[in-house]
């Protein structure tokens, strides 16, 4: 087994996946896969946090601005403003309040391409575009255009780290070393071996 692509990643179940009772769901389409849940706490955020959250990567706020400008801009719609920081300050207040509305669940998943894998699993971030089969796909109604006439956040169940260097970045925010479990499950037998041996009596 090649260790280099044993991957942790951070997994937020948002408040709309505690307040429509999905927490069995979304932990059993990570764990069905084959990831082991290493760590897991449950906490209402405060809105600094949050803000801290978002923005660990410097380069976020203008990404972030320009791509929510283009997509207003792809639509046929006139975006609120054309300077990228103050249009994510609109999207980051939006996030703050609904972040920190309501109890969220804080896991670390870890596992061969755990990264990758669990964005797979989650699908894309406008619920309404995501494949079936993923999380918000399935799971979810909610798309931009309702989103942006509510003058809110949209509501896609989690949160999943978009690159290796985030999910380290985003793990080091939520858990403490500590608080990180490391143990075996028997099923990494049959994932990661290179022979199923043993197993015949």
């Amino acid at each position: 087994m090649d260790e280099s692509k044993i991957e942790k990643t951070l997994v937020l179940i948002k408040p709309d996946g505690i307040q429509r009772s999905l927490i069995g769901e979304i932990v059993q389409r990570y764990e069905r896969i084959g990831l082991k849940l290493i760590g897991l706490k449950m906490l209402v955020p405060t809105s600094d946090f949050v803000e801290k959250h978002y923005t660990l990567d410097p380069e976020w706020r203008m990404k972030n601005g320009e791509k929510t400008i283009q997509a207003y801009k792809e639509k046929g719609e006139n975006p609120p403003t054309e300077d990228p920081m103050e249009m994510s300050g609109m999207t980051l207040e939006k996030l703050k309040k609904y972040m920190s509305s309501s109890p969220v669940i804080a896991m670390v998943w870890k596992g061969a391409n755990a990264v990758k894998i669990v964005r797979k699993i989650t699908g894309g971030t406008e619920p309404l575009t995501s494949d079936v089969g993923t999380i918000r796909g399935d799971y979810v109604l909610d798309s931009y255009q309702i989103s942006d006439a509510s003058d809110r956040s949209i509501r896609n169940l989690v949160h999943a780290s978009g690159s290796v260097k985030e999910a380290e970045d985003e793990i080091n925010l939520w858990f403490k070393p500590e608080e990180l479990m490391k143990y075996k499950l028997v099923q990494e037998h049959i994932l990661y071996d290179v022979n199923l041996d043993g197993i015949l009596e």
